[in-house]
């Protein structure tokens, strides 16, 4: 880490160096594996048709790569491209100013778009923890495939492709997102 000494004061706090994005597995920072442009760019639309529709319903809160803690028994934080926490979950009033690395809120949708760095194992070990934690809803999008697996349950998944319509169940009652509008055709 390079740092220019001169500026830095006795009251500066100096954090260590940390990867752009990472989460924290067991009490230490991992790095996870950069997000293709194309995945971003899913990630973006789906994020937005998502808040649209919740902040005008007024249902709860929408995040986007940000931290949550796991509860116990895990010592982890994920951080999954994009959640919902209704505001069951996370009370609207409510102000966190966030000092942590996390969220301690659990979200009740969360959201992984699957970029080609992405490791078959480290997914599904992330949809498991999700369940375990109490988060209710998992999609997860291929963008490649044009595909999207929706998880109601770790064991319980469907699978959709373009020619389907996203729905938000019962954790987003209403909404609906054909999934020709999100993705594109595969190309190979």
């Amino acid at each position: 880490m390079s740092m220019i000494v001169e500026t830095l004061r006795d009251t500066d706090v100096v954090e260590p160096t940390r990867p752009d994005s990472y989460e924290i597995l067991d009490g230490k920072i991992v790095e996870c594996p950069p997000m293709s442009k194309f995945a971003a760019g899913i990630t973006l639309r789906l994020a937005a048709r998502l808040l649209s529709f919740v902040e005008s319903r007024d249902l709860g809160r929408l995040e986007s790569e940000a931290l949550f803690q796991l509860p116990e028994p895990f010592d982890r934080s994920r951080k999954p491209d994009v959640m919902f926490f209704s505001y069951d979950r996370w009370p609207k009033n409510s102000f966190e100013d966030r000092v942590a690395d996390a969220w301690v809120a659990v979200p009740d949708l969360a959201v992984e778009v699957v970029s080609p760095n992405d490791k078959a194992d480290d997914l599904m070990e992330k949809v498991r923890e999700y369940f375990l934690s109490g988060v209710r809803l998992v999609w997860v999008v291929y963008p490649r495939w044009g595909t999207v697996h929706v998880f109601d349950s770790f064991t319980k998944v469907r699978g959709l492709d373009r020619t389907d319509i996203l729905d938000g169940g019962d954790i987003l009652p209403g909404f609906t997102l054909p999934l020709a509008t999100l993705l594109p055709e595969p190309t190979n």
